[in-house]
């Protein structure tokens, strides 16, 4: 099955390289892209891009195809921000992904104090040693792997797989959620929802804000990082410290799109826009 999409809005790199996701690989002329326990292919020629999944319906939820980005470009660049206006511009095929919530609080945990080439290393580890193995386009894959599975792995898998400190942290909140599930976790409002996130072991207020944004699709989420405090400092002329005042202080001036500004301005201070 196949869907096909306007490439101006729709651009796999743009997608898939700024930080949101971790599960991809180049693959032929574009990348293949695995969640949860589904696969596809996407690729573009920059007219149309293409996605080639056995799941069309979850890939076309997962990229956000619902939504159109023109009218959040177009409100991003009233804010007359330069970087701002200069990312959307050159970022317009970037979209929030709509992510399996659950692979979304392991990555996250995974992701502080790393960097991504050893995250995605981590995560492959993970689930080749826990996920079901797949093909699909001959290519072979590994399913992220249920919290269950997750669970009675213990500390000591995760330990070998290079997760370092973070072992802990996997083995508490995965035998949590294998016990509870996060079901409690969805129709919570954005505060109420960072507030429970940050009562998972591992979770602190950034991986709390990306699991948010990415995976439970609270797009007035704004995680801060390094890079983020750097847009502050040098583009805001930002004065504060307190990563919690920062994200305040983005969450009041975009509102309902601080996500997406986000994205927007953490990729394009990281390529040096």
């Amino acid at each position: 099955m196949i869907i096909d999409y306007n490439a101006e809005y729709f651009n796999p790199e743009h997608v898939l390289e700024c930080g949101q996701i971790f599960r991809f690989t180049p693959f032929k002329e574009g990348y293949f892209v695995c969640s949860a326990d589904k696969a596809c292919y996407v690729h573009s020629d920059g007219v149309k891009t293409i996605v080639k999944s056995d799941d069309c319906d979850y890939f076309y939820n997962y990229f956000d195809l619902d939504r159109d980005y023109s009218e959040i470009v177009n409100r991003a660049k009233v804010h007359n921000i330069p970087l701002l206006t200069r990312s959307c511009e050159h970022f317009k095929g970037l979209r929030l992904l709509n992510q399996n919530r659950e692979e979304m609080l392991y990555s996250f945990i995974i992701s502080q104090n790393n960097n991504i080439p050893r995250i995605k290393g981590i995560i492959s580890r993970i689930c080749g040693g826990l996920g079901e193995k797949r093909e699909y386009l001959g290519e072979s894959y590994y399913t992220f792997p249920t919290s269950s599975k997750l669970a009675a792995a213990g500390a000591e898998f995760f330990r070998s797989a290079g997760c370092g400190y973070r072992d802990a942290f996997l083995a508490e909140t995965s035998a949590r959620v294998a016990q509870e599930g996060i079901s409690h976790l969805e129709n919570l409002d954005g505060n109420t929802l960072k507030s429970e996130l940050l009562k998972y072991k591992g979770v602190g207020a950034k991986v709390a804000d990306c699991v948010a944004l990415f995976g439970f699709g609270k797009r007035d989420s704004f995680p801060v990082d390094t890079w983020v405090e750097k847009v502050y400092k040098e583009d805001f002329n930002g004065t504060l410290t307190d990563r919690a005042k920062i994200t305040e202080y983005f969450r009041s001036l975009f509102g309902e799109d601080a996500g997406y500004v986000q994205q927007y301005l953490f990729y394009g201070k990281r390529v040096n826009l």
